[in-house]
């Protein structure tokens, strides 16, 4: 099941908090060299750190953008 974050303004407010925290975590795990291959019903399923720290800063771009709404 792999996720298309083309358009994170899709996603309800709940889910984007949900794959912030995800992104977070998976990120905290490659650092500290514990990550584990992700079930492909995990949203981050085949998603590598550079790819998750890329996600994470349109992450945060879309929340910036709701909060000046």
């Amino acid at each position: 099941m792999k996720t298309d974050y083309k358009n994170l303004s899709e996603l309800t407010d709940k889910k984007l908090r949900t794959l912030r925290n995800n992104i977070n975590n998976r990120l905290e795990s490659f650092t500290k060299g514990g990550e584990k291959n992700l079930p492909p019903s995990h949203m981050l399923h085949g998603l590598d750190e550079a790819q998750c720290k890329d996600l994470q800063k349109q992450v945060l771009a879309e929340f910036k953008k709701r909060a000046g709404k």
